[in-house]
């Protein structure tokens, strides 16, 4: 306990699994002694899940165009129309991908993109439904509320229309990508013309009475205040409430390379931590909680197993927006298994849906492949780019 009778009365009921308000919240972000809401948060985790299991997944993130009209400050990534360095990937070599990445144990594939001022919901579509038509067990949790925004806004379709017709033609279930900030104020300073946080929310709810789940992601670290960082907690909360369609919340970090924030903010590993804990306790009624060890790096992501975390993501076999803008932190699959199980826990392999498909339940059981390896961005390395073929793997 902290020593502070008011904190630990919002610890207890929070640890016991009682709702918070966002003041409650706001309290422990600030003023809650790291340890006891670690081990509050941890509390949580371990009623929800007593087997001691944490998962993972393989998956690749396929973007299909870095062309894009929307200009976020924090993008290292996207160019604008008709940019020499602007490109868009062929369906052909879409294909390639997913077909090595179905080869190195990928279940699930993200594909995602620039808001290109041409792609419609047709253009979605044939994406869609030729991955399917050529991978039919490849899970498509892919594009964002921003896309589907754009993809409407391009074909003169309602957003009902868009999700219905892109679900028609193959997508599983949809990321948490473009939430960054929903709060207005860090909203519009970073990305001015992106669609507002509670349009973000209305298309994450339209998609949930659809029957397409989804994540719900944050970025900290770009100038946001800590009331604000609650804020955008309780906004995705309130529409779990109505919902109930939110898999995972899965806070990252801002990435500073390249970009034209210039790295004048970030957030510190405590500070990720301290979230990462007051977002278990917070999210009572979102089943799990998401590191992100590709931006915190392997130590922050095994620490934060102790805070309530009970999924470490991805083996990214490729990424190219967050790595564009410096990170880069890379782990083998045995690392992901060796870095669970060192703290004390169970690794999983998991699907989209947190199914588990392999528990590795003894160090015998742990997988051995040392080909599945995340690696860095195709655009951000030297010699890479779109079109050219960067090894995913290296064999010494």
């Amino acid at each position: 306990m902290s020593g502070n009778r008011e904190l630990d009365d919002i610890l207890q009921r929070a640890a016991d699994g009682g709702r918070i308000s966002p003041e409650e919240a706001l309290l422990l972000y600030t003023d809650a002694p790291l340890h006891p809401l670690g081990e509050a948060a941890d509390a949580v985790r371990r009623r929800r899940y007593p087997d001691g299991i944490v998962t993972y997944i393989i998956d690749r993130n396929i973007n299909y165009t870095n062309v894009c009209v929307t200009a976020c400050k924090f993008c290292a990534f996207y160019r604008a129309p008709k940019h020499a360095e602007g490109w868009s990937h062929s369906l052909d070599e879409i294909l390639r991908r997913c077909a090595e990445a179905v080869a190195l144990g990928a279940t699930q594939v993200m594909l995602q993109g620039g808001h290109h001022p041409d792609f419609g919901v047709e253009y979605y579509e044939e994406l869609f439904s030729s991955v399917k038509r050529e991978f039919p067990d490849l899970v498509i949790h892919s594009i964002g509320p921003s896309e589907v925004l754009h993809m409407a806004k391009v074909s003169g379709t309602s957003i009902e229309e868009a999700l219905r017709r892109i679900k028609a033609a193959g997508l599983d279930s949809i990321a948490g990508a473009g939430a960054e900030m929903l709060p207005a104020r860090p909203r519009t300073a970073i990305a001015p013309l992106k669609e507002s946080g509670e349009r973000w929310l209305e298309v994450m709810e339209t998609a949930h009475h659809l029957g397409i789940e989804s994540t719900a992601t944050m970025m900290m670290g770009t100038g946001e205040t800590n009331a604000e960082r609650i804020e955008h907690m309780r906004m995705i909360r309130d529409v779990q409430d109505r919902t109930g369609g939110f898999r995972s919340f899965i806070p990252w970090t801002y990435q500073p390379e390249n970009n034209h924030l210039k790295g004048r903010t970030q957030a510190t590993s405590l500070e990720y931590l301290r979230l990462i804990a007051v977002a278990r306790l917070f999210f009572h009624n979102v089943a799990h909680l998401q590191s992100s060890w590709l931006t915190t790096g392997k130590d922050v992501g095994q620490v934060s197993l102790h805070m309530g975390v009970d999924d470490l993501g991805s083996i990214m076999l490729e990424e190219n927006v967050i790595s564009s803008a410096g990170a880069r932190h890379r782990s083998k699959l045995t690392e992901l298994v060796e870095m669970i199980r060192t703290a004390g826990r169970i690794p999983a392999q998991r699907d989209t849906r947190y199914n588990h498909l392999r528990v590795h339940w003894t160090p015998a059981d742990d997988p051995t492949d040392e080909r599945v390896v995340s690696h860095f961005s195709s655009i951000a390395m030297p010699g890479g780019g779109a079109g050219r073929s960067l090894p995913l793997v290296e064999t010494r």
